[in-house]
Order: structure tokens, then C-alpha cells, then sequence
């Protein structure tokens, strides 16, 4: 007998053994937590409802070690899984393997991912055809959707075509109430198809960290026809489930600069109305504290949420499940805004015992799934594993208090098998016990459920403009930028800064808005590029802009953004620059959808935010009477009640398209009462250097339409740029501001010289990255001092001082100063730092550089507004050196 099955045997022992050891049943092993009042009264396991499993071999590398379950490597291959049925919940019950039909019964395949239909007489499931020997891994076969029919026993792939089928990896499958199909998926269609309009080759994304491709939801009809994609994240978008009412409840992975949480997110199932649902600052509600994300969520009979709990790696391959209350909360601290204070948290384990989801053994143990049974028991199938432990001999024993605390004790590999969970009773039983080496997984009952509501396509079933929609556009409303989580942050309050008799222009923080698009990142067969393309810092990757729009004094703003595409928005002062942080969260439109923003957050703060019926009310309820207009605005701009300035200037005017160009027309001031504000404009057309957009755009913009900014073709030729001053003779020199003639290791005529403030921009390789030109490095990077010494330029040096200021001087071994030639003592030498001018954090960030060119100092007007403004829009989205990885050259 194997060690699991004696331990087995142990554990039924002591959950069995009579109301002195009542306890011990829902501990697992050992009685280190006790039942909590469970009941030793039999729990009926046997459900006349089919049910339908995944019995797999645990995990292994290619060595045959055991490897851990990463939660977001959806593409993980286990070979030796088999999908079976049991036309009932039982141990009895004979089991059927449903899945090798495919294959063959010896085929080393692999199966995940099983949901039924709503009648329950359908599986959708997620399988992998075995390995193909003498492969690269490119090649092998991907993951494909299978149905299997209860009644007819017919088991299909539901996209027919070899090679359509083959276009993706296909996972996480689940019926929409209409009969449609929505999954996971690299196949990236939409996003694929716009990389062509944008000139570049079509491919697969990779996520933000680079290390897999990113999948996206997409739906497809029944029989695998019509696959549309219907998210555009930049990481991963998995595990989606239908909530009752209609919408489509996922987890996303949010990675924008290393940011990694997996919270829950929702779409309606034509992909509008994307929302940030719950546990984005929840990420810690582990155990002490674990690093934890919200995966796979399900809904049970009464229509809650149930989601895993988990670290990202798991060594148990399990998590706890928890009940998550999307109703009243938006993380596990925070209310929504409607029940603010209400006590409580938002989530909470449905485990009958605390299970662990830190790196300690769990003395409850872990969940792999669970299937809550839709027949008004509050009973769940659990695929569950019991805590054992393993000591330094390898032999296993129970998760006693004794042997938990032996040192450097740690958990065996686990058993999972099948049980039935009784939330009501309290209690668990066996259905099917578990086996050494092997895990039962995936576990679904075949039963009728409630069908979800039927959502429409449109955004709320209403007609979209269609326009719009054969334009690939949709509209982003925020209703005042001033807003934070319901708090005006605007100087005076909105209601002055929008009455043109009581602020300027001028006098008013938020002036534009900026739409900043992801770039997407191909593997290295498809362009293998060095990392250095991404410059000082490879957080943000590469960032293009779609354009800009004005701010109107409301704060308000209003215009059209490409659909199907990642965004962010960025708040912009008059220079153009942005305002506060970066916002790290990928926005999209689908085609004609309208979204509606209050305003802003800050990612420090966790209110809720982003959530319409979960966070406060806009501090900006717009117009308070219809046809009269916004105090002391022009007359001919009269809103409707509930508009705000935005909205009642598009209403006029229409919506506009994004800017190319930085422009204001003060249009709210009512000359009649004082003079218009002057306009503002930052024009590509005043640039003497290349401009970062195409001519076509610059004509017209479309929705293919980018501002992509590179530093060699972009920046530096700035610094090139000739800007001598020439005397009305057009021949005499009255000045040259050309800014290499100073920053530069030469004179005009030709002598060495230290560069004017150790700023060298020429346009020459760096001495530290040959990838990088001298000019990148030195505004970007720390450098060192240089001083013309005996003809040379060498680095600056000054002696090194203590922590307390006290010079320091070389010392022997034994710790006495070293003399040079004449007695002295022989000082440490340090080269002088000098701090870089410019930040990749933003134009705000990089004040060293541009107060120079402010008015009255140093470098007034030898930068037109125009470049100021290109050089503060590529510091603004992290001053990449390449912004387009096939414009960057090739590895």
C-alpha cells in the first residue's frame, strides 16, 4: 500500500472514529483547527446528476520534477489528462472517458477548463492534442475548444478547420445565454488586423512582461463561425464567466510597469462597458498579508461569486475559495460608495476551516475547484486536497500541531481527490478518493441552471451611431478632470473655474487631454530588437499618442478614440505637459460605444473608482436649467439641464476627432463682458525637424492615425537643428544658438572644450552604449564631471568623505594611511556626479531642463513652443529611445 493510501485510510479513520473526534472531519488531518460545530450526522453523496472531471497526472518538467501551477501561464502543457463522465455523483458510478475519443486512449494529450450549458446536457472544454516530436515549440498543436454532447455521445472540435483552428490558443470556454460561445485566446484578431493599418506585419502580442503571448476574450458562434475579439489588454484576460445579469465577469491581469494584479473585471458579451468590478487593492488579503490575486471566478445558485484565492505560483496547486460581495463592495476594506462605513468585509472563504494562502502549510488544505450544486442545498462538489506533510526521511505524516511544528517541515505533493462540501451541515464526504500522483480537477455537474439575461449588442440595446461604427471609433465623455473619487481638487471649485468673469484661461490647472496608446510587443522571430530600444527605462515599454483635446473649463471633455485598441489618458497643463501621475490602467472602446468617466484617481487611493454604480457621485452635475447658459458664457453655447460644458459644445459642434496639435479657441467667454482668452497652439507644421506623424494625418486624421516619437529621428535632429542668428546681411553671425555649438567637446573653431553645463548632445555614439547616441545619455543618465586638464578632458574628481563629512585617505591592510612620495597621506578620489536634466518620469519631472528655457532665463526663445511641446509629449510617456520595434534596429 502507498504512503498516500495509508494516509487515506488515516485520515477516514479519524474523521470517522465518533463525536470525541467530530472535529477532525473538516481539519483535514490532526486536530489543529477543529470542525467549527460540524456535524457527524451521513451527508447524502450520492446526486443523480451526471458529473464530469479531469483526472490528470500531477505537473512535471520534462526531468519528471514536479513543477508549480503558475496562474498566468494559461499556455502550460500537462500531457495525461483524461475528461470523464458519471452519469451521477457517486463512487459506484461508473466513469467514461469522454476525451481520447479524440486522440486515442493512449494518447499523452491534455484537458482543462470544463463548463456545461444551461440545460446541462453540453460540456465546453479546453484540450491540447499531444506533442508532436522533432518540433520547435511554435509548431506544436494549440489549444482548441471541444463540446462533448451528453445525450448523442458526440464529441467535436467546435472550430472545424485545421487551420482555423490552429490560428490561437483557444481556452476557458463557456456558454453565453444567446448561445454563443466566450473564451481566452491569443488569436488577437481585431488587434492583429489594426497592426496592418498601422504599417506594421501582423503577429501575436506578447503580454507586458514579455515572457508569453497575451490572451484576450473573444466569442464565436456555436459552430466555431463569426470569432470576434472583445478585449484589448495588454497582459491577460481569462477565466470568463456569465453573471446572472447578462454580463461577463473575467480576470484580468493588470501588468502596466510591473503593477501585477489579477483582479475581477466585466464586459458586456459584445465587449462594451469594460469595469474594474473588484480587488484591485485587495491584493494582499492572503494569508499574513500573501501576495494574492482573484482567479477563475464561478457564480453559485443564489448568484454569487465565487473566486480562487491564490498566490500567482502555487506549489499546492490549489487556493481557497472565497465568496466575493460585488454588490456592496469594491475590495475587501471598501464599500461602495452607497454603503460607505458599512461594516464587513467583501470577501470571505466558504472553507469550513481556514485554509492558507501563504507559503505555510495549509492544516485545512487546498481547493483545486468547486461546482456549487444547483438544488438548494448549499452543497458543492470541492476538488480538494487534505494537508499532509512530508519530513526530511520523505515519508508523509499528518498535519497534526506536533508535526506542524517540527522545523523545516513542509507539505507533501497533494491529493486531490473528490468530495462533497456541505456548507449547511458542515460537513464533507468522499465521492471519490483520491489516488498518488494523480489530481481530480475541473469538476462541473451536468445539471439545469438558471439562464443568465441576454444582453443585446449595442451599448444597453440602443442603436449606435453608425457612422462610428464604420469609422472604428467610439466617444470617451469625462465629465470634469478636477474630479478625484468625488473630491473637487480644482483651486476655487469648478463653478469658479467655469465662469470665464472669475478664471482666465490662463488661471486654469487642467488645459488638455492626451490619449496615449500601448504598443504592441512581438516575439523575437518576429522582430528581435535589443532591450536598449526602450531607453532609460523598459517599464512603460513603447507608448504611441492618438491625439489630443481640449479641456473646457468645467473640466470636462469630450471627443472620439479609436475602438478596439488599449489607451490612457493623460491630463495636460498649458506647455502641454502632464499633470500628477500616469494613469495605469488600460482603457477601450468598442466601435460606437460611448463612455462615460466622473474624473480621476489617484492610484494611491483605493476608493472606488472606474466602477459607476460603486463610486461617489461627479462633483460636476452640469447645467442646472435647460437653455439658459453656464454663468457668463457666450449665449450661443445654451446646454440642456444635466450637461456639462463638453457635452453641450459637442452638441453643437460635434464630437470632435483627437487633435494632432496641441490647440485652445477660448469659445465659452462672453465677449460682450471681456475679451476672449488668447488661443494657444502647438503646431507639428512650425517643426523644422521631421515631424512624428505622417503627412496623411496631419491632413486628415483617421483612426490609424499615430504620434510615434523616436529619439534619433525625432529629438536629437532638435539639437542638430542650425539656429545661428544671422545680421541683416545674412552672412554676419550675430549669434549661434544651435545647440551642439555649446554642447559640444569642441568650440567653433575647433578647440577642446568642456561641454556648457557637462552637457554634451552630439550626434555621435555613446562611450557608454553604442546603442545610444551621446546626446540620449548624457540628458538621461548620470554622468561624470569633465574638466580640460593639461590638454585633455578628464573626469572630475574631489576626495570622498565619511558619513559624517570627514575627508577619507587609502589605507594598508592593517588600516593605516597610505603616504605618497612626500609623507602625506594619499586621499579616496571620487569622480563629481552630475544629475541628468531630464527624467523619464515626465516633462514635470525634467524641470532642470525646461526652467532654462522659461521666460527670462537662460535659454529663453532658443526653443520654439512647438518643440518644447514634442519634447515634453516623449518625456510624458517615458522618453523611449524607439517607440516602434520595427523601426528599432534589429538584434
Amino acid at each position: 500500500m502507498t504512503n498516500g493510501a495509508r494516509f487515506f485510510q488515516y485520515f477516514l479513520r479519524r474523521s470517522l472514529m465518533g463525536t470525541a473526534l467530530a472535529s477532525v472531519l473538516l481539519a483535514g488531518c490532526g486536530g489543529s483547527g477543529g470542525a467549527g460545530g460540524g456535524s457527524q450526522d451521513p451527508d447524502p453523496v450520492v446526486v443523480d446528476i451526471p458529473i464530469a472531471y479531469v483526472k490528470r497526472p500531477l505537473p512535471t518538467d520534462t526531468n519528471g520534477m514536479r513543477v508549480d501551477d503558475d496562474a498566468l501561464a494559461p499556455i502550460s502543457f500537462n500531457p495525461g489528462a483524461r475528461l470523464y463522465l458519471r452519469e451521477r455523483a457517486a463512487a459506484s458510478a461508473q466513469e467514461t472517458d469522454i476525451s481520447s475519443a479524440a486522440f486515442g486512449a493512449d494518447a499523452q494529450y491534455d484537458v482543462k477548463d470544463v463548463s456545461p450549458s444551461y440545460d446541462g446536457s453540453q460540456l465546453l472544454f479546453a484540450m491540447r492534442a499531444p506533442q508532436i516530436p522533432g518540433l520547435d515549440d511554435d509548431e506544436q498543436p494549440t489549444w482548441n475548444i471541444w463540446e462533448y454532447d451528453l445525450q448523442s455521445g458526440i464529441l467535436r472540435r467546435v472550430i472545424a478547420s485545421d487551420i482555423a483552428a490552429e490560428e490561437g490558443q483557444d481556452i476557458a470556454p463557456r456558454y453565453l445565454p444567446d448561445g454563443r460561445i466566450v473564451f481566452s485566446s491569443t488569436r488577437q484578431r481585431t488587434s492583429r488586423a489594426i497592426l496592418l493599418d498601422e504599417g506594421k506585419p501582423q503577429f501575436t502580442a506578447e503580454t507586458e512582461d514579455r515572457r508569453q503571448y497575451s490572451f484576450q476574450l473573444h466569442r464565436m458562434n456555436s459552430d466555431g463561425s463569426n470569432i470576434e475579439q472583445l478585449t484589448f489588454n495588454q497582459s491577460h484576460d481569462l477565466a470568463p464567466v456569465v453573471h446572472p445579469d447578462g454580463h461577463v465577469l473575467f480576470t484580468r491581469w493588470d501588468n502596466i510597469a510591473g503593477r501585477n494584479r489579477a483582479s475581477l473585471y466585466r464586459i458586456r458579451p459584445d465587449g462594451r462597458g469594460l469595469t474594474l468590478m473588484y480587488g484591485y487593492h485587495s491584493q494582499d488579503s492572503g494569508t499574513n498579508g500573501a501576495a494574492v490575486g482573484f482567479f477563475k471566478p464561478g457564480i453559485n445558485p443564489a448568484g454569487e461569486v465565487l473566486v480562487q484565492l491564490r498566490p500567482r505560483v502555487s506549489a499546492s496547486l490549489g487556493a481557497d475559495i472565497v465568496r466575493v460581495n460585488l454588490r456592496d463592495f469594491i475590495d475587501r476594506s471598501q464599500p461602495t460608495w452607497a454603503n460607505t462605513g458599512m461594516p464587513g468585509e467583501g470577501q470571505r472563504s466558504v472553507a469550513l476551516e481556514p485554509v492558507h494562502t501563504d507559503a505555510s502549510p495549509s492544516p485545512h488544505g487546498h481547493f483545486s475547484d468547486v461546482w456549487p450544486l444547483h438544488d438548494g442545498t448549499q452543497r458543492m462538489i470541492a476538488s480538494w486536497t487534505q494537508c499532509r506533510l512530508q519530513n526530511s526521511s520523505g515519508t508523509i505524516i499528518p498535519c497534526t500541531p506536533a508535526n506542524l511544528a517540527i522545523p523545516g517541515i513542509r507539505e507533501a505533493p497533494p491529493l486531490y481527490g473528490l468530495w462533497m462540501y456541505n456548507l449547511r451541515e458542515t460537513t464533507q464526504q468522499p465521492i471519490i478518493q483520491p489516488r498518488e500522483g494523480l489530481m481530480y480537477t475541473d469538476i462541473v455537474a451536468a445539471e439545469p441552471q438558471t439562464r443568465p439575461a441576454v444582453l443585446a449588442d449595442g451599448r444597453g440595446g440602443v442603436d449606435l451611431d453608425q457612422s462610428r461604427i464604420d469609422r472604428g471609433v467610439g466617444v470617451l465623455h469625462i465629465r470634469s478632470v478636477y474630479d478625484f473619487d468625488g473630491a473637487d481638487t480644482s483651486p476655487a471649485g469648478i463653478g469658479v473655474l467655469a465662469d470665464p468673469m472669475q478664471t482666465s484661461a490662463d488661471q486654469r490647472p487642467a488645459r488638455f487631454l492626451r490619449i496615449v496608446k500601448a504598443v504592441s510587443m512581438p516575439d523575437d522571430e518576429v522582430r528581435d530588437f535589443r532591450n536598449t530600444a526602450f531607453g532609460r527605462s523598459p517599464a512603460q515599454l513603447m507608448r504611441e499618442i492618438i491625439g489630443y483635446a481640449p479641456v473646457q473649463p468645467d473640466g470636462s471633455v469630450k471627443l472620439e478614440v479609436p475602438a478596439n485598441i488599449p489607451f490612457a489618458i493623460a491630463v495636460l497643463d498649458a506647455q502641454g505637459r502632464r499633470l500628477g501621475e500616469r494613469h495605469q490602467n488600460w482603457l477601450q472602446l468598442r466601435p460606437g460605444e460611448v463612455l462615460e468617466c466622473a474624473g480621476c484617481h489617484s492610484a494611491a487611493s483605493t476608493l472606488p473608482h472606474g466602477r459607476l454604480d460603486a463610486q461617489a457621485p461627479s462633483i460636476n452635475s452640469g447645467a442646472t436649467t435647460t437653455g439658459a447658459p453656464f454663468p457668463n458664457t457666450s449665449p450661443a453655447l445654451s446646454p440642456d439641464m444635466g450637461e456639462t460644458m463638453a457635452e453641450t459644445y459637442t452638441r453643437f459642434n460635434d464630437v470632435p476627432v483627437p487633435a494632432l496639435d496641441v490647440l485652445f479657441e477660448d469659445v465659452w467667454t462672453d465677449t460682450n463682458l471681456r475679451p476672449a482668452d488668447p488661443p494657444l497652439a502647438y503646431r507639428y507644421v512650425d517643426l523644422a525637424t521631421p515631424a512624428p506623424v505622417s503627412p496623411a494625418c496631419q491632413a486628415a486624421w483617421t483612426a490609424n492615425c499615430r504620434i510615434t516619437i523616436h529619439y534619433p529621428t525625432h529629438i536629437q535632429p532638435l539639437w542638430d537643428l542650425d539656429r545661428r542668428v544671422f545680421d541683416t546681411d545674412g552672412v554676419t553671425v550675430l549669434a549661434d544658438n544651435t545647440c551642439t555649438s555649446c554642447h559640444s567637446t569642441q568650440d567653433a573653431m575647433g578647440a577642446l572644450q568642456v561641454p556648457a553645463a557637462q552637457l554634451d548632445l552630439r550626434n555621435v555614439v555613446s562611450n557608454e552604449q553604442v546603442d545610444h547616441l551621446m546626446g540620449y545619455r548624457e540628458l538621461l543618465f548620470n554622468d561624470n564631471a569633465q574638466e580640460l586638464t593639461m590638454g585633455a578632458l578628464l573626469d572630475s574628481q574631489v576626495q570622498a568623505t565619511d558619513a559624517m563629512g570627514n575627508p577619507l585617505f587609502q589605507l594598508d591592510a592593517d588600516g593605516n594611511p597610505l603616504l605618497d612620495g612626500m609623507g602625506n597621506p594619499i586621499p579616496v578620489m571620487i569622480p563629481v556626479t552630475v544629475t541628468p536634466a531630464m527624467s523619464a518620469a515626465g516633462a514635470r519631472a525634467s524641470s532642470r531642463f525646461f526652467n532654462r528655457f522659461a521666460a527670462g532665463a537662460s535659454h529663453a526663445g532658443r526653443l520654439q513652443p512647438s518643440e518644447l511641446r514634442l519634447i515634453a509629449e516623449w518625456l510624458d510617456i517615458g522618453a523611449q529611445y524607439w517607440n516602434n520595434p520595427f523601426d528599432a534596429p534589429a538584434d
